[in-house]
């Protein structure tokens, strides 16, 4: 029987979300799922996203598609903006799960997490950083990963979510 690698993904939430939209398509997160597993063995895929409640729908069926959400209070600008910046709370689970993987991917296109990178990249922990959009990726996570960077604007035929048609 083959050993199988314990691969990591660890997603900076919103950004994977707004760098997608940008692009102008949805992602299939059940779809990415799959791919992650199939593409990068990934055998758990954390998803650190701020926590509102209006949004349980979403979470719930996020948990039916076999992530593992980890949620972050989200705080209110004056102008009344909502912020939940998740990046220390990605770089500590990505550690705290250090010796429990085999390699890590990143998802995100946030330059903030070039240390960390930098660091999984030097010790042959990184597998991947994943990015939604190569316009918008940061040029200090680019040099980070160097050849283990993947833009995920070609991905589209992919991993968009098709609307269903209805059998009505």
């Amino acid at each position: 029987m083959q050993k199988t690698a314990r691969n990591y993904t660890f997603i900076d939430g919103q950004n994977l979300h707004l760098g997608i939209q940008s692009l102008g398509w949805k992602l299939d997160y059940k779809k990415f799922r799959v791919y992650l597993k199939e593409k990068y063995a990934v055998e758990k895929a954390y998803v650190f996203i701020g926590y509102l409640s209006g949004n349980q729908p979403l979470y719930t069926f996020l948990q039916d598609a076999g992530y593992i959400l980890v949620f972050k209070p989200v705080m209110y600008s004056k102008e009344g903006d909502i912020k939940g910046n998740v990046d220390a709370d990605l770089v500590l689970y990505s550690m705290i799960e250090y010796e429990n993987y085999g390699q890590a991917i990143i998802v995100t296109s946030d330059g903030d997490f070039y240390s960390l990178v930098r660091h999984l990249y030097k010790n042959q922990k990184l597998k991947a950083v994943m990015s939604p959009y190569v316009k918008t990726c940061s040029t200090l996570l680019k040099d980070a990963a160097r050849e283990k960077i993947v833009f995920m604007d070609n991905l589209q035929q992919k991993l968009a979510y098709l609307k269903r048609k209805s059998t009505a």
